[in-house]
């Protein structure tokens, strides 16, 4: 079975996304980079140098320096899957930051994304 494309993506080229995402509903790409932050422990000038470096999303979240140990609080529903019950570590990881940028585009309050 191949692996899915959005292992070998460029978190750069998805970024954009959760910006725009998370502006069109009155968010900031501030919030968003600490959501990131929050779940990765990459400091901002670490994200930002991984974005302009153009690491895909198996690189990103491998060379994070501490996922947060609440990930397992994140839960919920993207894109009709259930993130809790994802197989496959690094989709979850991925569902997870999708999971956040979601709740965040919202209206959650930020103390509440991150849990």
């Amino acid at each position: 079975m191949s692996e899915h494309r959005i292992f070998t993506t460029r978190v750069a080229s998805v970024y954009p996304h959760y910006v725009t995402k998370a502006e069109k509903k009155g968010r900031t790409r501030e919030e968003v980079d600490t959501i990131i932050c929050w779940l990765t422990g990459y400091s901002a000038d670490a994200l930002q140098e991984r974005l302009q470096n153009g690491c895909d999303f198996r690189t990103f979240f491998a060379e994070a320096p501490a996922m947060h140990p609440n990930t397992a609080l994140i839960t919920g529903v993207v894109c009709g899957v259930r993130v809790e019950n994802v197989e496959d570590p690094l989709m979850q990881q991925i569902r997870w930051l999708d999971k956040l940028v979601d709740e965040l585009a919202k209206g959650k309050a930020m103390a509440k994304i991150l849990r």
